[in-house]
């Protein structure tokens, strides 16, 4: 009788850990992912240009419905996005200085150019170049118009919690309709 109790315990305690050596697999493999795809990996050193992986990621719905795991929200980092926006934008030629501020609805961009570029096709440039980095709901609003970088860069400690600063916005955004909005779709 010890024999088959020690046989028994012996089969659950190896099923238990082999099932427990699963899942740390499953979770190892997933921060591994995690990790790869995390922003501040890039331009490590087995990552150079920061540009040479694939976007991947797999869950299960149980997964998703961990305790944890269920607060999580989709969230948009603002600031990196206005940071990518703007380099996206200085990276074509013509654009000498762009500011750039994203709100919870819109996205205003002012920006110097050279005077060689075409007014209708530099606000074409930078238009474009918001709308591919931001979800489609987000308004984007552009200005060629440099005095508006200083009213942008007044927001930039601004909260979207806070309404007391939607009178400055609406100003902005209506200086910036007397700029060209770039074609028309």
């Amino acid at each position: 009788m010890n024999k088959t109790l020690f046989l028994s315990l012996l089969i659950v305690t190896v099923t238990l850990a082999g099932c427990a050596n699963t899942d740390n697999a499953t979770e190892d493999e997933q921060q591994q992912i995690v990790d790869e795809l995390d922003p501040s990996q890039e331009n490590q050193p087995d990552n150079p240009a920061g540009d040479n992986k694939l976007g991947y990621v797999r869950y299960t719905k149980d997964q998703l419905n961990n305790d944890p795991e269920k607060y999580n929200s989709v969230t948009i980092d603002r600031t990196k996005m206005a940071n990518m926006i703007t380099r996206i934008i200085l990276r074509n030629d013509g654009f000498e200085e762009v500011a750039t501020l994203v709100t919870d609805e819109e996205v205003l961009i002012a920006y110097s150019k050279n005077e060689e570029m075409d007014s209708t096709k530099a606000a074409d440039m930078a238009k474009k170049s918001a709308v591919s980095a931001m979800p489609g709901y987000f308004e984007v609003y552009v200005s060629d118009n440099e005095l508006l970088m200083q009213d942008i860069q007044s927001l930039h400690n601004s909260s979207v919690q806070e309404n007391d600063y939607d009178n400055t916005i609406n100003r902005i955004i209506n200086e910036m309709k007397k700029s060209p909005q770039g074609m028309e779709e």
